[in-house]
Order: structure tokens, then C-alpha cells, then sequence
């Protein structure tokens, strides 16, 4: 009787087990391979682990693109448990190639092609045995744990490398369909999603497509070159004007917001670390002391500056891979320039027009309207041009001074002027009454 419940309780498992449906996650690898897609492809290996699923199918479509976000993504699929399978729907080119390669199996469709993976900078041109060396030895990695020809993945960056019947030795490889089922690259053919499955007895798996979000598409639109310069533009904006002229306002709320996604988007991408956010943190706070703390601009201020840039140029160009790109380099050091130079322009002419525009006038409050009906909103200041006091509390630039026992809050017309000084009333702003010191 034992013995029949042993067997009669396997039965049933063993039926309920054949009913259980598989899960297979869908990932797409379709377009250029950038830092925005790495973000991306962790969460589909994650969600998939989490659920149990049977295996992960990356659709593989791509002519490259950054080797950084290249190395993220094999790094990721490579530490996952799950089989990993790239569908290599055409072509795997390049930084593609690595990223197929890593999987521990791989399909192509008919007249598809894998390879030409040497490093290039942006204008397609080959850079250094540095780089190279690099590639290499990712290739040769992930071919040795996936039992890949060692030879041939190595012969996709480096020309150099001779594979007899296939390249001599001023060719790169780059394999067709049935040349790479031929040496052992690739696994099998298909012809579609439903071959794939077939091949791998996943046949009738419960298959969920994977698409990106709507916060990883946010962040890869906060990395474009132009968008992150504009962020950079109105943050450098915004700190100068909250400490040109205390008190937190707009200017300063747009470039805490412009800073943070920027940063944020940064580090989301492995571009910023934490001590690149620390480093610029510290320059704010050192031009901050050497404004309203220290008299002058002296060593606080000029390290305040160098932090600041500093931490900037570092989160543009990332710290993920052991060398760093001379074309990213230029053109990290284009987009900061460019959004500095943008900054100071703006500050310039804020300053010179808008207290005299339309708009401006709407948004403080007038000094006098219906003067003919005796109606004033407050009283006026332009009697005090010309008239000479005395700095009650040092102007940074911003204070109070006193004329004739009348106090008034005043701006220098300069960066600092010291407590006690003799002033001039230069002009008068609406509510602005601009002073200079009287040498």
C-alpha cells in the first residue's frame, strides 16, 4: 500500500509538472548599444531571475555602438544563471558581437553576420593596441567560458590574428550565418521567435516581451550630448544667481533640478560616482566661503571652480572602463565648454536687459502707479541717487546701508565692499538701489 501512494503521488507530480508553464523573458538589443540601454538589460536579467523564468532570449539587431555600455551588458548576461540565448536577428557587429558572445547559447537567421568587433572612436578610425589589448581579452574571456574558438573572437578585434581557410592576416573576421555554424560560433539556425523556442524545448512557453520604460528612456534622453549640456548650462546658471543675489528662488530651484538630473542620470548610468557628486558638492561649498566668508577671491575661491569643472568633465566622460576614449574626451571637453560659455552669455544679458523689460517690471512691484491721483505703492527711492552714506553690514553684494539715519537695503555694484564703507547711490532699479564704494 505504501509503495502504490509512493507511485501514485510521483503520477500525479509528474503530470502537474508537464502542465506547468515555462516562462522565457524577451529582451532587444535593436539599435545603437549606448549607456541607456545597459540600465535596461539589468532589469529584464533581474526580473527574469526573480521569477524563475527558463531561459532569457536577447533579439539581437545592431551595428555596435559604445564599448563601455558593451561591457555592462555582457557583464550582466554573463553573471546570470538563467540560460541566456542571443537571437542574432541579422547582424551582430561589433560592440554587438561582444554582447552575443556572451550568452551561453547563440542562434542566427539565414544571411545574418557576426564580428568586426575592433575599437574605433567616433569618426570610425582605429585607436591604439591599448584599446585593442582590452578588446581582445574581453573576447577571449567570455569565448573561453562559453566554449568558443578562442582564436576566432580574437580574430574579430585584432587582423593580426591568422585563422587558416578563413583570414589571413590583414583581414578581421566577420562571419556569415553558415560560417559561424561552421566554426562554432553560433549554435543553430532559425528562422524565427518560435524556432528558437522550438530548438531550446521551449516550445509553448509563456514568452514575455520585455520593453524599456519610461524611467530608462528618460535617462537615456538626460544623457544626450544636448540635453545634459542644457542641464549643465542652467545649473551653473542657477548657483551663480542664488549666490550673486541671496535669497532661493526660481533661478536657484531650476538649477538644483537641472543638477540633480544630471547627476542622477549620470550615476544611473555608471558615467558619475559618488565622489565625482562629493568633489562637485565641495566646490559649491568653497565658492559659497569665499563669497560670504572669506574677503576677496583668493585659494577657496579659485579650488571652488576647479571642483566644480572637475566634477562636470568627470561625470561626462564615466569611469567604466580602464581607458579613456580620446574622441570622448573632446567631446566631454566641447559640451562643457559649450554650456559655460552658453551660462556666461545668459548671466551677461539677464543682468543687462531684464531689469529693464517688460516682463521683469510685471513680476517686481512698481514703485509708483496713478502718481497723478496720489496713489503710490511705496515710497520712492530715486530721490536717493547721488546721495552719499555708510555701509551698515559688508556687501556681498547685497546689505544695508544708512543715509542720513535712514536705513536702506542697497546692492554694490561690485562683488564686496566692506562694513563701515563710505557709499554713492548710483541709480536706482525699481526697488534696487545700486551703490559704489567712495575710495
Amino acid at each position: 500500500m505504501k509503495h502504490f501512494f509512493t507511485i501514485f503521488l510521483i503520477l500525479i507530480l509528474s503530470v502537474f509538472n508537464s502542465f506547468a508553464q515555462k516562462k522565457v523573458y524577451l529582451a532587444h538589443i535593436e539599435s545603437e548599444i549606448d549607456l541607456g540601454l545597459a540600465p535596461y538589460i539589468t532589469r529584464v536579467i533581474d526580473e527574469a531571475e526573480r521569477e524563475n523564468a527558463d531561459a532569457i532570449i536577447f533579439k539581437i539587431n545592431t551595428l555596435g555602438g559604445r564599448v563601455d555600455a558593451a561591457i555592462q551588458i555582457k557583464d550582466a548576461i554573463i553573471s546570470s544563471k538563467i540560460l541566456t540565448i542571443a537571437f542574432i536577428d541579422h547582424r551582430a557587429i561589433s560592440a554587438g558581437a561582444l554582447i552575443a558572445l556572451s550568452n551561453k547559447k547563440i542562434v542566427m537567421v539565414p544571411a545574418g553576420s557576426i564580428g568586426a568587433a575592433t575599437v574605433v572612436d567616433q569618426s570610425g578610425q582605429k585607436v591604439g593596441e591599448k584599446y585593442q589589448s582590452f578588446m581582445r581579452s574581453e573576447m577571449r574571456s567570455i569565448a573561453e567560458k562559453n566554449g568558443r574558438p578562442v582564436d576566432i573572437c580574437q580574430g574579430m578585434v585584432d587582423e593580426r590574428i591568422v585563422v587558416p581557410g578563413l583570414v589571413d592576416s590583414t583581414q578581421l573576421i566577420t562571419l556569415t550565418t553558415d560560417e559561424a555554424i561552421k566554426y562554432g560560433i553560433a549554435d543553430t539556425v532559425v528562422s524565427d521567435l518560435n524556432d528558437v523556442l522550438k530548438d531550446f524545448n521551449l516550445s509553448g512557453a509563456k514568452v514575455i516581451d520585455v520593453y524599456p520604460n519610461w524611467a530608462e528612456d528618460t535617462v537615456k534622453f538626460l544623457n544626450n550630448p544636448i540635453v545634459s549640456s542644457i542641464l549643465i548650462m542652467i545649473g551653473i546658471f542657477g548657483l551663480f544667481a542664488e549666490i550673486k543675489h541671496p535669497g532661493f528662488g526660481l533661478p536657484g530651484i531650476a538649477g538644483v533640478i537641472a543638477l540633480l538630473l544630471f547627476f542622477g542620470s549620470s550615476y544611473i548610468l555608471d558615467l558619475a560616482s559618488i565622489l565625482d557628486i562629493i568633489l562637485f558638492a565641495a566646490g559649491v561649498v568653497l565658492l559659497i566661503l569665499e563669497i560670504f566668508v572669506i574677503p576677496g577671491f583668493g585659494v577657496a575661491g579659485i579650488l571652488g571652480i576647479i571642483f566644480v569643472i572637475a566634477s562636470l568633465f568627470l561625470a561626462l566622460i564615466g569611469g567604466s572602463l580602464p581607458f579613456v576614449d580620446t574622441q570622448q574626451v573632446s567631446i566631454a571637453v566641447i559640451q562643457l565648454a559649450s554650456a559655460l560659455v552658453a551660462a556666461i552669455l545668459l548671466i551677461i544679458l539677464l543682468a543687462r536687459f531684464l531689469p529693464k523689460s517688460t516682463v521683469f517690471s510685471r513680476l517686481v512691484l512698481s514703485n509708483e502707479e496713478n502718481a497723478d491721483k496720489g496713489f503710490v505703492s511705496s515710497k520712492s527711492l530715486s530721490e536717493l541717487i547721488g546721495r552719499e552714506g555708510k555701509a551698515l553690514t559688508t556687501l556681498r553684494p547685497a546689505g544695508m546701508a544708512d543715509f542720513n539715519g535712514e536705513k536702506i537695503d542697497v546692492v554694490a555694484d561690485g562683488d564686496y565692499v566692506q562694513q563701515g564703507s563710505k557709499l554713492k547711490v548710483l541709480r536706482v532699479e525699481g526697488s534696487k538701489v545700486v551703490v559704489r564704494e567712495i575710495k
